[in-house]
């Protein structure tokens, strides 16, 4: 095992916070083992990067040689994580709930290493609470600390929409987890932090010594602005196909490149400063380096023959111009009149929803036609009656005006 400096050097890459890092040091000294902890409530189909962040992170105390416990929230997902929510989360069903957390056994394992890993189901024991101790749990916390929370105060003071009592029950229930489990580490995401910090008091109310919140950076999604979110459809999901995955990932910007590699990759973060540094001084080309971070997050998923594949098949459509292999046909009837390009895009191909992403993709020059960027949004592609169009990175269509 690592001396406690080299175990810091590893826990606080890519952190946004620790609470509180002396204790933590402490822990270390005195406990060889720690018991971390992370929670995730299966009520979503499958994962995307973003949840990854924590789980990487697990990943790292894990090979630092600590007990690491992956918490499927099968109890709290019946009520839904406020957290973040400016309205009440609707209840999950429980079958879809369970076949959920199913495939989160098995995708986790793709990070985690099985035979170190403990999965538990936090309805082992709040499934077992009565009423009685449900009061006796809400004993521990007051209304008007919970109001305290900034969705909560949000929701109650600006924006006048209801909180329901269950959802005060939340943030108590996650709490006790960590009191069943004797968390000496609870990870999460910044939007986690007012439950860590209760699952500490909690803690400290049972006379045990309080759990470290060690909080992680909402990764940011494909455009860069906004956190990675299927609702906002700017997420890599870890079942996306392999190609499919590769390039997304070539799809972000540069400077965005270098966050996805603190948070995602698993390489010595000595390595990736000096990767940064050569970018910067134009020693290394940072779509190489994007390549790379591509090929490694494939691999991850899906295997090196597969990630194999999708670098062969990037560098053969995109770097040596065999852009139409795999590339859709389709047939537009122009009706003999003007078809400008933005039309086409949101309209006839329903490639893209918002006018607004096709403005922005084409001042960036991401739109072509026949390789040729299309500076002008309202350009008529009736000028042609056969030709290849690009939107942005990851979508390509061979066009037949009719």
């Amino acid at each position: 095992m690592k001396n406690i400096n080299e175990q810091l050097k590893v826990i606080k890459q890519g952190t946004a916070e620790i609470i509180q890092e002396a204790e933590l040091i402490e822990k270390l000294k005195i406990k060889k083992k720690l018991i971390v902890k992370v929670g995730l409530d299966p009520t979503m189909p499958d994962m995307h990067l973003g949840h990854t962040v924590v789980i990487n992170k697990l990943r790292q105390f894990q090979e630092l040689g600590h007990k690491v416990v992956f918490l499927i929230g099968d109890y709290t997902a019946c009520i839904g994580d406020p957290s973040g929510r400016d309205i009440t989360r609707p209840a999950a069903d429980p079958k879809t709930i369970k076949q959920n957390a199913k495939k989160f056994q098995k995708e986790i394992f793709k990070i985690l290493d099985k035979e170190k890993t403990q999965i538990s189901f936090n309805s082992e024991w709040l499934g077992k609470l009565k009423g009685l101790d449900l009061i006796e749990l809400a004993s521990h916390y007051t209304v008007a600390r919970m109001l305290e929370r900034d969705d909560f105060d949000k929701r109650f003071k600006i924006e006048k929409k209801p909180i329901a009592i269950h959802e005060f029950l939340y943030p108590l229930l996650q709490a006790k987890d960590s009191v069943e489990l004797k968390a000496d580490v609870e990870l999460g995401g910044t939007d986690q932090k007012f439950n860590l910090l209760l699952g500490r008091k909690l803690q400290e109310d049972h006379k045990m010594k309080p759990q470290i919140c060690i909080m992680m950076p909402i990764l940011e999604g494909l455009d860069g602005v906004k956190k990675m979110s299927k609702s906002l459809d700017n997420y890599i999901s870890i079942s996306d196909e392999a190609n499919d995955m590769f390039g997304k990932v070539m799809s972000i910007s540069d400077d965005l490149m270098w966050r996805y590699y603190e948070l995602l990759s698993f390489q010595d973060l000595d390595k990736i400063h000096s990767s940064h540094k050569a970018c910067n001084n134009d020693e290394m080309n940072p779509r190489d380096v994007k390549i790379d971070l591509a090929y490694e997050l494939v691999e991850r998923f899906h295997g090196k023959k597969k990630a194999k594949e999708a670098k062969d098949n990037f560098i053969g459509r995109f770097q040596n111009k065999d852009i139409t292999k795999d590339i859709p046909d389709v047939e537009i009837d122009s009706e003999g009149t003007e078809l400008k390009i933005i039309d086409l895009i949101t309209v006839k191909l329903k490639a893209i929803a918002s006018t607004s992403d096709v403005r922005r993709l084409v001042n960036q020059n991401a739109i072509k036609i026949d390789t040729k960027p299309i500076v002008d949004i309202n350009y008529d592609c009736n000028k042609h009656k056969k030709f290849l169009l690009q939107i942005g990175k990851k979508k390509a269509y061979k066009i037949s005006l009719k």
